[in-house]
């Protein structure tokens, strides 16, 4: 038991021993000059619908396809869309026909009035016929502009660049407007979310540089700036510290990448590297 005792103690003091000489020679140290923290790359979606409802005929790109800003990503039919452009533009000229036919009776009603050959309550229904066709011809044009702006709605395109994510329906799905076909992964901006514990809080500054670099060993990396810092404190999400940490309350960064590129992904962990102080030891601005 004696012997036992002694090489728990031997095996307890070279564990100590170990950690004490990998702390001091080994561990990298910390520069007091820089805050480095842990995040995740944030990117924007945007969901790609109709305006109108349809039955959708064609859609140009499948997922993880690189779009630009106007491409024209997916169209509707446009049969039924044509039929009623169709309609409202034989509308307009039914009408502007009697509106011309009615205005040239007015003309005649009022010439006449004078000498007695038309009765007042005749030229008054003339003058209401007249006003009511002008009424119906303000309609049928607006008819015909909402008609012909349907038309041109049956085409989705891209808002901006972008990564195509999810390609949500196939050609012959029917539609209704607002109902997305593919959700986009806008280009820029594209953002770091980080988390900072209140001790170094009143380091952080807006506009503050940051280096941002990821886990790929044959990646470079970014430069950013601090574009939020977050008024409420909240407890350290679990997915980002470890067990004693999720407990801690920290405030949410949001550090803006200047020129983003195909290198930062939603969900990637980064590192993120904030110079605090200069040399001298005042506060450091950018």
């Amino acid at each position: 038991m004696k012997r036992f005792f002694i090489f728990i103690s031997i095996l307890v003091i070279l564990v100590g021993a170990s950690l004490f000489i990998y702390e001091h020679f080994f561990l990298p140290k910390r520069n007091s000059n820089e805050l480095i923290l842990y995040g995740n790359v944030d990117v924007r979606q945007v969901d790609i619908s109709f305006r109108v409802p349809g039955q959708v005929v064609e859609l140009f790109f499948e997922e993880g396809d690189a779009v630009s800003k106007g491409s024209l990503m997916a169209v509707l039919d446009k049969s039924p869309y044509d039929s009623q452009v169709n309609q409202a533009m034989a509308n307009l000229k039914t009408v502007e026909a009697g509106l011309n036919n009615a205005e040239i009776l007015l003309k005649r009603r009022q010439e006449l009035i004078g000498d007695g050959s038309v009765s007042q309550e005749d030229l008054d229904n003339t003058q209401t016929a007249y006003n009511l066709l002008s009424a119906q011809l303000k309609a049928s044009e607006s008819a015909l502009s909402i008609a012909t702006d349907n038309l041109k709605y049956i085409n989705a395109y891209a808002p901006t660049d972008g990564i195509v994510l999810t390609r949500i329906r196939e050609p012959g799905t029917v539609v209704r407007e607002s109902d997305p076909v593919y959700t986009l992964s806008i280009a820029s901006p594209i953002w770091i979310r980080a988390f900072v514990d209140e001790t170094y809080l009143g380091e952080v500054e807006y506009g503050m540089e940051a280096e941002i670099t990821t886990d790929n060993p044959n990646g470079h990396s970014y430069i950013g700036k601090v574009g939020f810092i977050s008024p409420m404190a909240e407890f350290t999400p679990k997915t980002v510290e470890t067990t004693k940490l999720r407990t801690d309350l920290v405030y949410r960064l949001r550090i803006y990448v200047d020129k983003p590129d195909s290198g930062l992904r939603q969900g990637m962990p980064v590192t993120v590297k904030l110079n605090i102080r200069k040399d001298d030891g005042t506060r450091k601005h950018e």
